[in-house]
């Protein structure tokens, strides 16, 4: 039946061990990436020095820490909300792994208001300064994932399908704590499956950010960068939730829920990108 696939190669997530501190890669890959766009955003403000080189450096912080703590709660709070009661340090353990894009995003939209009042900036022209830079972290932390051998898709038959090992030793924690997901193990298994976290880091890394910085490189308008984020990556992970295996919890319902709850949120997204669009001269 599944007669082509790849074996996962199983990668260390711990990057580096120092004494008792261990480094991930999922970690390192958010550092480089806040690197990365540290560096572009230099590049980016020559052109109409919106900012000085302290603000740029204070605004991607305070961004920075509002996706963290946005991701990390968002993920707790959506996902594993039963082992997080048991489990609280889960939520400041952010290099683990387990962040949700739609909390991060939540949270750096909290941190752009409070900048937007204090600098005096208008809140949109913010956001398209920091939009065309958000690919890279997508991007980035993709790979993190596909490292830590997590958010993988479903069974598939596909030639590039990949084995994830790690498959049933994650559903043997959610075993043990509550034998009602017994039912979902078995059908996980170790099995081929899409390897939806590389489709992520193509298509919502490198893909949009062609699309934000080549192919619609001006800014027509205010707000003009953040309607495209808004649209197409809504419409990008709408697509993808198609072949990503939901969530355990969700999973349990799955003969009754049409959309994911992710596809929902990517719906708002792009009715929210709508909604600017038309709305758009009053922002000018």
């Amino acid at each position: 039946m599944y007669k082509k696939y790849f074996l996962f190669p199983n990668i260390n997530p711990i990057f580096l061990k120092i004494n008792k501190i261990n480094i991930y890669w999922y970690g390192i890959m958010y550092f480089l990436s806040f690197i990365l766009v540290k560096k572009i955003s230099y590049i980016r403000n020559k052109n109409n020095n919106f900012w000085k080189k302290e603000e740029i450096n204070n605004l991607l912080c305070f961004c920075f820490l509002g996706l963290l703590l946005g991701g990390k709660i968002g993920c707790v709070l959506l996902y594993n909300t039963h082992f997080f009661i048991k489990n609280p340090i889960i939520l400041i353990k952010v290099w683990t792994g387990g962040m949700s894009f739609f909390g991060g995003l939540i949270g750096t939209i909290i941190v752009i208001f409070y900048i937007s009042y204090i600098k005096k900036k208008k809140f949109l022209q913010i956001t398209d300064f920091i939009v065309p830079m958000i690919p890279i972290g997508i991007g980035m932390g993709r790979i993190g994932n596909f490292i830590n051998s997590e958010l993988w898709g479903k069974v598939t038959n596909v030639p590039w399908a990949i084995i994830f090992p790690n498959s049933i030793k994650k559903d043997l924690i959610y075993l043990k704590k509550n034998l009602k997901y017994k039912k979902i193990f078995i059908q996980y298994g170790n099995l081929p499956r899409h390897p939806t976290q590389i489709y992520e880091s193509l298509l919502e890394g490198i893909m949009l950010f062609l699309i934000l910085n080549i192919i619609f490189k001006k800014n027509i308008f205010t707000g003009y960068k953040s309607i495209l984020f808004l649209l197409f990556y809504g419409i990008i992970r709408f697509f993808i939730e198609y072949f990503r295996e939901p969530d355990i919890q969700f999973n349990l319902f799955k003969n009754y829920i049409i959309l994911t709850i992710d596809q929902l949120f990517s719906i708002i997204m792009i009715i929210s990108g709508i909604i600017l669009f038309i709305k758009k001269k009053s922002f000018n």
